[in-house]
This record gives C-alpha cells, sequence and structure tokens, in this order.
C-alpha cells in the first residue's frame, strides 16, 4: 500500500487576485466521492476563481471550518433522512445551535440559507418525505428566529423541478400549476417560505430534457439559436430553461405568491456516462448560459439578473448511477480539481480555462493494465468476471455507449476497468492481481479522449498523515527533553 506524509500549511491563505464571476452565481460542493481534496484546497480553488457563493449538502463540520473568514455565502443543508428527526423541535434547536449558532460569529462562517431536505417530492420518492418537510422547515426557521438569525439567514427547501408542470394538451408555460398530488402543499409551503422572505429554490437541468426524450429538439436545450421557437399566447421561449423558469413563475401566481424570490438551485450539464454527456456539449451550454446571466436579461416574465448555483464543482465517483451513468460526471473540475475544458465565469465568452487546484499530491504514477501475456484460455476465460467485479465497487461510467471511453477496443476495456479499481484501492499492488490477469505499469494507458486516472491523496489521508507527524513530532521532543 502506497504511503505518503505531508505537512499541510497556509492552504487558504496568500489567494491570488480572483478572476471575475457574473452576479448571481454561486456552486454546489458535492462531497460524494471515493477520494475528496482537503476542504481548504477546494475553498482556495473556489477562491482563485472568483466563486464567492457556495451550497453544499450538508453541514459537515470539517467543511464548514474551512469555510470559516472566506466571507462566501454559504446554504447549509438538512439531508432527506433527517427531516424525520426535525419534527421535534428540540430536535431543530439543537441543530441550529451545532451547525448554524456555532459558525456565525466575527470571522466565521457567512451562512446566508439552510435548505432543508434536497428534492423531497420527487416521483421517484414516492411521496416518502410528503408528511414530514413542510414541519421540518417549520421548526428550522423557528429555531433560527429564537436564536437570533432569522433576520439574515433564511430557509428553504431545495426542490426538483417536477414539483410543477403543463398538462400534455397545453404544453406551454402560462398552463404552469403545481402537481396535483401535492398542489395544496406546495401552496402550503410556498406562501410560509414567501411570508418569511424566502426564496423558492429549484433545481432546472436541460440535460435531462435532451437524455430523456429521444425526440427533444437538441437546439432547445441551448441558448445559441436555431431552435423553433415555442409561442405562448405571443411570448417566444427559444430555450427549455427559460420555459421551465417561466412554468414556476406561472405556478407561484397561481399559488398566491407572484412576486416571490426564485433561485436556481442546480443547473448543469455532464461530461461522461451517456450520449450527450460530453465536454463539447458541456462547454456548449455553460458558454451560453453564462452569456445569459451576464446580460441580465432574465427570463420573460422574469426580466432582470438570475439567481443560480451551478452543479457542480467537482466529480463525484461515488453518487449513485440510478438515475443514469452522467450522474459522477457533473463537475467542472475532475476529480482531482482540473478543470475540464474553457469557461468564463464573467459570462464574457472569453476562452480560458479555471485556475485549478493547488497542492494536489497523486499516490503515484501507476497503471494498472490487462497483461497480454496471459495465454492460458482457462484464465482468459475469467476475464469477464473479475471486469464485472472492478466496476461494481469503482466508477466504469466512461465505458458506456456515448462515453469518453467508449471507443477502446475489448483489451482496452478490461485495462480500464482494472485501473479504475486499482486507483480505487490508493494503488494496493494487490488491486492489480485479478487472478493473474492484470499487471502494473509506468507507462500511461490514456488513449485519445480517454483518461486512465492517477488517483489522487484523500484528505482525510493526508489530515491523518499531518496528525501522526505532530505526534511523532511530540514525541521526539518529549524524548529529548527528558
Amino acid at each position: 500500500m502506497a504511503c505518503l506524509v505531508v505537512v499541510v500549511v497556509g492552504l487558504v491563505e496568500g489567494v491570488a487576485e480572483a478572476a471575475a464571476v457574473v452576479e448571481g452565481l454561486g456552486v454546489n460542493w458535492g462531497t460524494m466521492a471515493s477520494h475528496q481534496m482537503l476542504p481548504e484546497m477546494v475553498v482556495r480553488m473556489m477562491r482563485d476563481n472568483g466563486i464567492k457563493r457556495v451550497k453544499i449538502f450538508d453541514a459537515d463540520p470539517w467543511t464548514l471550518k474551512s469555510l470559516e473568514g472566506s466571507e462566501m455565502e454559504v446554504m447549509v443543508a438538512i439531508p432527506n433522512d433527517m427531516l424525520g428527526i426535525m419534527q421535534s423541535y428540540e430536535s431543530a434547536k439543537e441543530w441550529v445551535d451545532k451547525n448554524v449558532t456555532r459558525y456565525t460569529h466575527p470571522g466565521g462562517v457567512n451562512i446566508r440559507y439552510v435548505a432543508v431536505g434536497n428534492e423531497a417530492f420527487l416521483k421517484a420518492y414516492k411521496g416518502r418525505f410528503m408528511n414530514t418537510t413542510f414541519p421540518a422547515l417549520q421548526n428550522i426557521q423557528k429555531a433560527l428566529n429564537e436564536a437570533g438569525h432569522g433576520h439574515n439567514i433564511k430557509v428553504t427547501t431545495p426542490l426538483n423541478a417536477d414539483v410543477y408542470n403543463s398538462p400534455d394538451s397545453n404544453p406551454v408555460p402560462s398552463a404552469g400549476t403545481f402537481r396535483s398530488d401535492i398542489q395544496s402543499l406546495m401552496t402550503d409551503i410556498v406562501q410560509f417560505l414567501d411570508g418569511n422572505s424566502s426564496p423558492f429554490v429549484v433545481n432546472i437541468y436541460p440535460f435531462l430534457s435532451l437524455n430523456q426524450n429521444p425526440n427533444f429538439p437538441i437546439d432547445f436545450a441551448f441558448f445559441d439559436g436555431g431552435a423553433t421557437p415555442l409561442n405562448d399566447n405571443g411570448v417566444a421561449y427559444n430555450n427549455v430553461f427559460d420555459a421551465n423558469y417561466d412554468t414556476l413563475v406561472h405556478a407561484l401566481r397561481k399559488a398566491g405568491v407572484p412576486n416571490m424570490k426564485i433561485v436556481v438551485g442546480e443547473v448543469g450539464w455532464p461530461t461522461d456516462g451517456v450520449n450527450f454527456a460530453n465536454i463539447s456539449f458541456a462547454k456548449r451550454f455553460y458558454d451560453g448560459f453564462l452569456k445569459k446571466m451576464a446580460s441580465g436579461k432574465g427570463t420573460p416574465l422574469r426580466p432582470g439578473n438570475l439567481d443560480v448555483y451551478l452543479f457542480g464543482l467537482i466529480d463525484e465517483d461515488q453518487k449513485s448511477v440510478l438515475p443514469g451513468d452522467f450522474e459522477r460526471h457533473w463537475g467542472i473540475f475532475r476529480y482531482d480539481g482540473q478543470p475540464k475544458f474553457p469557461i468564463d465565469l464573467s459570462g464574457g465568452g472569453n476562452n480560458r480555462y479555471l485556475v485549478p487546484a493547488k497542492g494536489v499530491q497523486y499516490v503515484g504514477n501507476l497503471w494498472c493494465v490487462f497483461n497480454k501475456n496471459v495465454k492460458n484460455q482457462k484464465k482468459l476465460k475469467q476475464l469477464g468476471g473479475q471486469v464485472s467485479y472492478a466496476c461494481t465497487l469503482a466508477d466504469c461510467t466512461a465505458l458506456n455507449y456515448g462515453g469518453s471511453c467508449n471507443g477502446l477496443d475489448q483489451q482496452g476495456n478490461v485495462s480500464y476497468a482494472f485501473n479504475q479499481y486499482f486507483q480505487f484501492q490508493d494503488q494496493d499492488v494487490e488491486a492489480c492481481s485479478f487472478k493473474g490477469l492484470g499487471v502494473v505499469t509506468k507507462v500511461n494507458a490514456s488513449s485519445g479522449g480517454c483518461l486512465f486516472p492517477v488517483q489522487i491523496v484523500s484528505g482525510s489521508a493526508r489530515a491523518a498523515a499531518h496528525v501522526s507527524f505532530l505526534l511523532l513530532l511530540w514525541l521526539v521532543v518529549v524524548v529529548l527533553t527528558v
């Protein structure tokens, strides 16, 4: 097993002058990865790129500690599996004290929102969180008010765009209403949120519209023209984002809150795993969307600046692929903090790469590939089982149809699967055995647009190494002073 001792010093200090970012832009920072960078490193990367707003999916102490003193606006979250606990007001108070009040001091964390749940009313959940979300919202809001945070920190609940729709018989924004099965509940929720000056947070994904509907017009998912406009009583919609957003505006009007603030909690484009999820389309989407944000035109019903969090910041190789094999590839940065493609967060259209993460350390320049010297047919017949084993634990979604590694030959497919598992296991030599079918090499096996990655030293391993070093140093000092 590879071992590396490092000392982590000053990862946030000394940040270079940040790049310009369009007004209203933030990012989602997900952490469902097998090997995460140090949180301090991620914060520095965001600051180096001028990002001043971040949305996270929990209230992890290590993450929040890394955001102290950064002045970044932060949205913390209560996961869906905690909504039941928040039915107790005492539990809500305890959560606010531990995860909000604890960090809201001079030089602390600039928490602006508390997200209660995430897409809790997805149809796929079959009503699982229907009875717990609103009471949790009410209790957290009450706890924030009691703790003196209610004026500056707003409660909300990010929802998927499937909570509203237009009928198939009249698929235009002006026909939009909240879904019939939750219409009464949604009306109560939005009136409660609006009464507390809290926003409606919605996740809108043009990619999903394209990916899920074989008849969807490709150009309508983007912002560079070419699509046949959707006419809604004289209002022309040239892209699905605007149409979706304004469908929500109509639903809010019908629910009695016509001026409620809208925040786009997630919007983005994945870069691998399925057809349409690639670098070319992602760049096209972000170029158009960021120019749209910079224009300040908004949508036909809501002209002006948009309030948006891009999804997402970094790839997450442990996300569930039940929604699709693209789920692990939403990042504008790779797993190691390297930018995937040129993107101008100012919306100016400049073809430049983002500033990569600094101080990333890799386990070693080693790869695991198929051993071409194996000729034994009995062994070769085990290849399928070994590849399946590797891909059950490691991420092989780039091998799928439409993926960046889909063009590899059979041996290349095997090598990619073996290497993914090998890197997942921190390049442990035993993880490249595969019953003698794998071999470790120092030759980079990447081919064309297919990256054979090299694993990074995870943040937790680096932190543990730092603690071990300090403990060793302390023991040396003790011994020398005896």
